[in-house]
């Protein structure tokens, strides 16, 4: 079985497109190409009880981000300020770079 490919990386700013946080905008904290998801900072919020630890003198309740599908989120163009599909072109010296389909910036 081959890794499906996912559209963006971790550090990109981004666009959720469908779900309960539709419209928030968020930085990639991780992306986990086997499951074809990402983390997406402060979006998608779950509850974690967690007991306490060495790490953690008190437990409690914690809030800390989940996972969302990638085909949920579209990469976020700052130049026109919309979320954007990806087009790939190759530079003069060979290099591959992702671009924005509406204004052609590079990512």
């Amino acid at each position: 079985m081959t890794m499906p490919k996912v559209h963006v990386k971790r550090g990109d700013t981004v666009v959720v497109i469908a779900g309960k946080d539709k419209g928030k905008v968020g930085e990639v904290l991780k992306v986990l190409p086997k499951k074809n998801r990402v983390i997406v900072k402060g979006v998608n919020m779950i509850s974690k009880h967690v007991k306490p630890s060495m790490a953690n003198r008190e437990g409690g309740i914690i809030k800390t981000e989940g996972t969302i599908h990638a085909s949920n989120v579209m990469l976020y163009c700052t130049k026109c300020n919309k979320a954007t599909r990806v087009a790939y072109k190759f530079l003069e010296d060979g290099t591959k770079v992702r671009v924005c389909k509406k204004c052609n910036e590079t990512f």
